[in-house]
């Protein structure tokens, strides 16, 4: 038979489900199965990092984005 899936439920800004959407369509996918390739990929990094810490300190952030200074 085939893998059971469950629901995940969480808050994020109305916009940002909006650029979500858009692009799941562009890809010709739901939003639930984009969100849950998205999911999978993120939690993959973070177990290779060991801690959102370091996690969060190793990636490049997304242009437009502006870092902490010291």
């Amino acid at each position: 038979m085939g893998v059971w899936k469950t629901t995940v439920t969480m808050r994020i800004r109305p916009d940002f489900r909006d650029e979500l959407a858009k692009f799941a369509a562009r890809e010709k996918r739901s939003l639930g199965n984009l969100g849950g390739i998205l999911l999978e990929w993120a939690f993959e990094q973070l177990e290779s990092a060991g801690s959102t810490d370091r996690l969060l300190k190793s990636k490049v952030r997304p242009a437009g984005r502006q870092q902490k200074g010291p």
